[in-house]
């Protein structure tokens, strides 16, 4: 049996129905904050690229199960009985199907938190269709918005699969949770990129309605690049900073330390802004980035470095915090956020598909008489050691 969790979260119990991309960095989080987290990886993973995965695997411990089995199937119903939340990430009616909805597990454990992690959502003319983080973020009017004026640019996943897909089903979860202190009931957590990536935008559309922001149009506004004080600029070594002076004190500061011959009262007269643009491109190309990384540090300009992502975890203040750490021979994000008594931490680096399965089965503890009988029936595998 493997060492108390520790982390805010120690003592709750995660099962985990293997998927990619936003229910696994959910569950991954929750591993780094102490919950013990079960993924159920499908049998026939085992052995396979699939059942190794690599990313965001860290923490938990893995069983391996042929969930169309009644065995498999069952053996699943045990664990939900002794969980207190499970994830899962499959199109919306692939667990019912299985028998593992969240009726099936209601009527074995009514303090269940289940988690349902989608696009689109549970119901709604396109709850069934395919999809990735692209066309959700388009559905939702924040894709619209990220670009230059002539066309949207691809973002990276961070604001549908993990913003508004993680994260928001991080936070439902943990909110049903402080529920089930006062119902002592369980309840299904619905969350869907194409909501959560709206969320996020929360402030874009207040800005919208004001008359501060033209929606119809991108490299216009304050925060799409259309400020130039808010933008990215080319360095002499080809590298680029970014220039966040948003307040006028914070402007003033980028123009004294700059030089340039600009009224700083004149911010935000949009008339002047190609102008201001040309001065601020032309300044910035005649230093290295690293040069202006030095004559911008302690003053208030909001200049700072683009750092490759190779690059992040080594810059001082990154390095200071222990922003990132080696789990397996890899670099990866260290848990966030801090806490000042019960610090997540990593406890592992990711467990292949089954290997953790009689462990598993022993320590939950499952009783299952017929344990052989999967075993040879291929209901429950355990792989083989590395």
């Amino acid at each position: 049996m493997s060492e108390p969790s520790r982390g805010p979260l120690a003592g709750l119990r995660v099962l985990e129905m293997a998927a990619i991309g936003p229910a696994p960095f959910a569950a991954m989080v929750l591993a780094d904050m102490g919950a013990e987290v079960v993924r159920v990886d499908r049998a026939s993973d085992v052995g396979t690229p699939a059942g190794a995965r690599p990313h965001m695997g860290r923490g938990r411990r893995s069983i391996a199960v042929d969930c169309k089995q009644a065995d498999g199937r069952e053996l699943v119903l045990k664990m939900a009985e002794r969980a207190d939340v499970l994830i899962e990430g499959l199109r919306p009616g692939a667990m019912e199907r299985l028998g593992l909805g969240p009726e099936d597990c209601e009527r074995r454990n009514a303090r269940l938190i289940y988690g349902r992690m989608t696009g689109w959502g549970q119901d709604g003319p396109l709850a069934r269709e395919v999809g990735h983080d692209i066309n959700y973020i388009s559905l939702s009017g924040v894709l619209g918005a990220i670009g230059r004026a002539e066309s949207p640019i691809v973002p990276l996943n961070v604001v549908g699969d993990f913003g508004g897909g993680g994260m928001l089903l991080l936070v439902g979860v943990l909110m049903a949770l402080y529920e089930r202190e006062t119902s002592g009931r369980g309840q299904i957590v619905d969350a869907a990129m194409v909501d959560g990536s709206s969320l996020l935008a929360t402030l874009i559309h207040q800005l919208a309605s004001e008359g501060r922001w033209l929606p119809q149009q991108r490299s216009a506004n304050l925060l799409d690049g259309g400020a130039p004080y808010y933008d990215t600029y080319e360095t002499a070594d080809g590298r680029h900073v970014a220039v966040g002076a948003i307040e006028p004190h914070f402007f003033a500061a980028l123009i004294e330390r700059l030089g340039l011959d600009f009224d700083p009262a004149a911010q935000d007269d949009r008339a002047s802004w190609p102008r201001l643009r040309g001065l601020l491109a032309a300044a910035f190309a005649t230093r290295t980035r690293e040069q202006w990384t030095a004559a911008f540090a302690g003053t208030d300009a909001c200049v700072s470095p683009v750092l490759a992502l190779d690059e992040a975890g080594s810059h001082e203040h990154v390095a200071a915090r222990g922003g990132f750490l080696e789990v397996d021979g890899r670099s990866e994000p260290a848990p966030a956020p801090r806490f000042s008594r019960t610090p997540g931490a990593v406890e592992h680096g990711t467990h292949a598909a089954g290997a953790d399965t009689l462990e598993i089965v022993r320590s939950w503890p499952l009783e299952l008489p017929q344990l052989e009988r999967m075993l040879q029936s291929g209901a429950l595998v355990q792989a083989p050691p590395r």
